[in-house]
């Protein structure tokens, strides 16, 4: 064996370390030295290891968080579309509480040699993951797109809804509407869009009302995503006095909306509520739910086509692309008992902005 990769290194003109880290595909070898000492194997007649002969070319791995918000399916749904169209079958892996987790998900497909993975909403979201398991494989070499969430330092393209701005709509709709005590309910800080949000509506809060720093302790409350989460901490801010909730998902919204009702509040009578994601059949809740929609088809497609550029060898920018999200007006929010509403900055029932309009290509990332 000493002697074959004696002779493989000469040929190929690197060392035989090298030559062992390319037989047992380990990381740290850079792309053209990978590929000259797969040359050498082929012109001395050796047969390559059946984990470095080519990929499954048909198969492009994409790892989602649990299916029960309808945001991730519609994701799923439309990056399938669109692979479709380029000829490729995405192996999907949902990710449950207590299930398979994504770094298992991502062994699986590796050892069925897809062609790439794409993440959405994974621990590329959450600031305490460990960057490094996306640094080996993009030094595997192996294509990788992420939606939803950013790592600085990781070499792969990013797609993200601009949560801030986001934040930043919702705070003015609501102040439009003559509401002073705007309280915002979402996840575990931990996250990157949680993060996002968190500044959007601090800084609107700050400019559109003059709230203090302080004050946001008493205006924030942070919790589990779900509708249980979201009953949760709207309670809390509900007890503080807020008429209007700001919240980080449509399901975190449905919980608001049930914390007023058992309250004996009325939506939006006494109580606005506005969702995040416009996820299916979010129009026909009762009262349909004022929300801003995320991007999905513009998102989930300028995804694919970054992975299938990065499978075809034409590596697509290393940079966070940002989209903008839209402001749906429908029936959750309204004036304060009765008031009357200003003008509002952030949109109406009939008015609607580009929901693909990306405002961001190859600007540096957004900060949390």
């Amino acid at each position: 064996m000493r002697a074959r990769l004696s002779d493989i290194a000469q040929q190929a003109q690197v060392s035989e370390a090298t030559v062992s880290r390319v037989l047992n595909d380990r990381p740290g070898v850079s792309a053209d030295t990978r590929q000259a000492v797969l040359t050498a194997l082929d012109v001395l007649g050796y047969e390559r290891p059946a984990r470095l002969r080519k990929r499954s070319a048909g198969l492009v791995g994409l790892i989602t968080p649990e299916l029960e918000n309808p945001i991730f399916p519609a994701f799923a749904q439309v990056i399938e579309s669109a692979l479709a169209q380029e000829g490729f079958t995405p192996v999907l892996c949902t990710q449950t509480p207590g299930g398979v987790p994504e770094d298992e998900y991502v062994e699986m497909l590796l050892d069925r040699q897809v062609a790439g993975i794409l993440f959405v909403s994974g621990l590329h979201a959450d600031t305490t993951a460990d960057p490094a398991r996306y640094h080996r494989l993009i030094g595997r070499p192996l294509p990788i797109v992420l939606l939803n969430g950013y790592v600085p330092g990781v070499d792969a393209p990013f797609f993200s809804c601009d949560d801030q701005s986001a934040g930043e709509l919702a705070v003015g709709h609501l102040v439009a509407l003559g509401h002073r005590r705007i309280g915002l309910v979402t996840g575990p800080e931990r996250y990157t869009p949680v993060q996002r949000k968190i500044a959007g509506y601090r800084a609107a809060m700050a400019r559109l009302l003059g709230t203090a720093t302080a004050e946001f302790a008493d205006l924030e409350s942070l919790s589990l995503f779900g509708v249980e989460g979201g009953q949760a901490a709207a309670a809390r801010l509900l007890d503080r006095g807020a008429t209007g909730l700001v919240c980080g998902s449509d399901l975190m919204a449905l919980g608001a909306i049930r914390a007023a009702r058992q309250r004996g509040l009325s939506v939006p009578g006494d109580v606005s509520v506005v969702g995040f994601d416009d996820s299916p059949l979010i129009a026909f809740t009762d009262p349909p739910l004022t929300t801003l929609r995320q991007p999905v088809i513009p998102m989930a497609v300028a995804a694919v086509r970054a992975l299938v550029d990065e499978i075809n060898g034409h590596p697509a920018p290393r940079s966070e692309y940002l989209f903008r999200p839209e402001l749906v007006v429908r029936g959750s929010t309204g004036t304060v008992h009765g008031g009357p509403a200003v003008g509002s900055p952030g949109g109406s029932a009939n008015s609607s902005a580009p929901a693909w309009n990306m405002i961001s290509a190859t600007a540096p990332p957004v900060s949390a």
